[in-house]
């Protein structure tokens, strides 16, 4: 953090630090009561006479965070008056800004926790250096090097490679029709979705250079339990999970949504539909933007006054564009693109695995779909050329209504009577 300063600034600003000179130390000692603890680091901004300190722990690979030993943390940070205790694991919780250990909250309450999984710590390193810059050269190589050791296999910042035990017993139960919902395992599962459309989400952010963020209500962001609940509900109700993750200048969110029953993927976005025009000209307005999209992408359009969309299938709607149209009195004002793929049944990572096969369809959705919608706009007014307006010559001259008119259009028209 300390040798590269826009990385190092990007990092702290999360977690409400001041932009000023930053430092940083590992493995500081210090007293708590009659034994010495050993925080993995130490962060300290200092702006003026305004100083901000954080104490660190890290873990790697499968090691998870110990309530134990971050509560003597916060106690710590609480008798020295530090601000925040940073957290850095493979640990990916279900919603930003939620901590993946539960502690005693009376020991949080005067130091903010926060935690960044490695996904986070390379996503932004990546941004940093191959999107928004950095000044000086030798910063860059740093931060280049860094890249390279967090990407490498032996570093222990691993990539979100497993559902979790209860996965396999989710996934029978719901395609058997026996999920209920006090089953312990059905929350687990829906957690784990969410940490997997945050990972998304991240994964895609490095590929774009965007912030990628996974949607959530107000309400869900200072309540994960909401969150958590509302999706165990959809698993056993209708043997689906969904989400949504916002993508910068998309039509709109990326929805993903899976059938555990169905073992299918479907991932839409939405747009609305022309505000002129017959509903054929709006729908071939949608193809020429889908002009490279595959055959077997899913196409809705929604009308005024009418319950539910119209559906069919790409390869249809270009040979006719009418099949779209129920009723031509009707104008559609909106468009659902949807890209279907197969649900991988494994609970590992790989190719036949569920992780995979959702992060794949994200990103065959947003290549194919995403990245080619532009919401419609009304072309500006056109200005009129002298030579574009038609006079009809046969009227004399010196007839004042014959000289050229605000009125004159691009059609010869009936021609004004003269004034008496």
């Amino acid at each position: 953090m300390s040798s590269v300063k826009e990385y190092g600034r990007v990092l702290t600003s999360r977690m409400g630090a001041p932009a000023g000179t930053l430092e940083t130390y590992i493995e500081v000692p210090f007293h708590l009561g009659d034994k010495k603890v050993f925080p993995d680091g130490l962060i300290r901004v200092k702006r003026g006479s305004k100083v901000w300190t954080a104490l660190v722990e890290v873990k790697t690979g499968n090691n998870e965070l110990q309530r134990e030993q971050l509560e003597n943390y916060l106690d710590v940070a609480r008798e020295h008056r530090f601000d925040a205790l940073l957290t850095i694991s493979n640990e990916i919780p279900p919603a930003a800004g939620t901590h993946p250990t539960t502690v005693d909250k009376r020991k949080s309450k005067y130091v903010t926790m926060h935690h960044l999984s490695w996904t986070e710590v390379l996503t932004a390193a990546i941004m940093q250096k191959e999107f928004r810059g950095v000044a000086d050269p030798d910063q860059a190589w740093i931060l280049g090097e860094l890249i390279r050791y967090l990407e490498h296999p032996k570093s222990g910042a691993v990539e979100f490679t497993d559902m979790g035990t209860s996965w396999v017993p989710v996934r029978d139960a719901v395609t058997s029709g026996t999920l209920r919902k006090r089953d312990k395992d059905a929350a687990q599962v829906a957690s784990r979705f969410d940490a997997l459309l945050r990972y998304s989400a991240l994964k895609l952010g490095q590929r774009l250079g965007a912030d990628v963020t996974q949607v959530l209500s107000k309400a869900e962001i200072s309540d994960p339990s909401l969150r958590v609940a509302a999706v165990t509900d959809m698993l056993v109700s209708d043997g689906k999970m969904s989400g949504a993750i916002r993508i910068p200048n998309a039509v709109s969110p990326l929805t993903v949504t899976v059938d555990v029953r169905a073992a299918q993927i479907t991932c839409s976005f939405s747009t609305s539909a022309p505000a002129e025009g017959r509903p054929t000209t709006r729908v071939n307005w949608l193809m020429r933007q889908l002009k490279d999209a595959p055959d077997t992408i899913r196409v809705e359009a929604f009308a005024s006054r009418q319950r539910g969309g119209t559906a069919e299938l790409l390869k249809t709607v270009r040979e006719d564009p009418s099949v779209l149209v129920i009723d031509p009195s009707k104008e559609i004002r909106s468009f659902t693109v949807t890209y279907i793929g197969k649900m991988g049944a494994a609970r590992l990572a790989g190719r036949s695995g569920f992780i995979d096969s959702v992060m794949d369809a994200i990103l065959v959705s947003y290549d194919s779909i995403g990245q080619r919608l532009k919401d419609w706009s009304a072309a500006p007014p056109r200005l009129r050329k002298p030579e574009e307006v038609v006079v009809d010559e046969t009227l004399p001259k010196d007839v004042p209504s014959a000289a050229l008119s605000s009125q004159d259009d691009d059609t010869t028209g009936p021609s004004s009577p003269a004034a008496s």
